[in-house]
């Protein structure tokens, strides 16, 4: 049997019951058909890098599916008659890991350093120390404007050719 990771991202107007019914609903069709469902992780509501059917925000599902192809085509099957299911992604992977996904290690994450008090040293960047300003240097005021020469007389590069109107 083949190893897939799945993700389902559907409508932000279902309830998360709903969603976790659907991916029960997924996970009932996978050991059916003598799959298996691993890991199953629900990233939550989140926002869209554009907006789908109108939508600006999805839930996100993840799922460790050991099974056959058959299997995953009849997923996607149901997943495009399903009014809910926005969009879907099924790839094929060497092997499944039982660690969080990057998603959830970031969220976790996350989460953490907002319990943090953010008055410590530091502002809340975790272990990096405060940033020093001396190392530049005081480099002065600027000059006045008025200092300097006319555009067309620093030399920089030569000045433009009159531009041709045509018929103007």
């Amino acid at each position: 049997m083949a190893l897939y990771e799945h993700v389902v991202v559907t409508r932000p107007d279902i309830s998360p019951q709903q969603v976790d019914a659907l991916v029960e609903d997924i996970t009932k069709v996978v050991a059916e058909r003598k799959g298996k469902v691993g890991k199953t992780e629900y990233w939550g509501l989140r926002n869209l890098a554009y907006p789908i059917k109108k939508s600006r925000k999805a839930h996100y599902s993840l799922l460790n599916i050991d099974a056959p192809g058959d299997v995953i085509a009849e997923v996607e099957r149901r997943h495009r008659i399903n009014e809910d299911v926005l969009r879907y992604l099924t790839v094929k992977v060497e092997e499944l890991t039982e660690e969080p996904s990057p998603v959830i290690a970031r969220k976790d994450r996350d989460d953490r350093g907002k319990r943090r008090d953010r008055d410590d040293e530091g502002g809340g960047f975790g272990d990096r120390p405060p940033r020093e300003f001396g190392d530049r240097g005081d480099r002065g005021d600027r000059p006045p404007r008025g200092d300097r020469p006319p555009r067309e007389d620093r030399g920089d590069r030569p000045p433009r050719p009159p531009r041709d109107r045509g018929d103007r």
